[in-house]
């Protein structure tokens, strides 16, 4: 799937958790949304991208969910 589209998807998921007042509990809310919605091969390529790209074009907390909860 193209990348560009992998980050809109996942920054939209990002700005339904933007107002939890944890953000613990956001990024957790963010990566249990992609983990039980997205195909395995779009997880690892939206995980690889954050790895040498620095999530470039993602919400910040996007980016964090996805380096510390996602399952890949």
């Amino acid at each position: 799937m193209d990348i560009q589209r992998l980050i809109s998807m996942a920054n939209q998921i990002g700005d339904f958790y933007e107002s939890y007042p944890d953000q613990s509990q956001a990024q957790q809310g963010i990566a249990e949304h992609i983990n039980r919605f997205w195909a395995l091969a779009m997880r690892q390529q939206i995980a690889q991208y954050v790895s040498e790209k620095a999530g470039t074009g993602l919400h910040e907390q996007v980016q964090r969910a996805i380096a510390t909860h996602l399952k890949v």
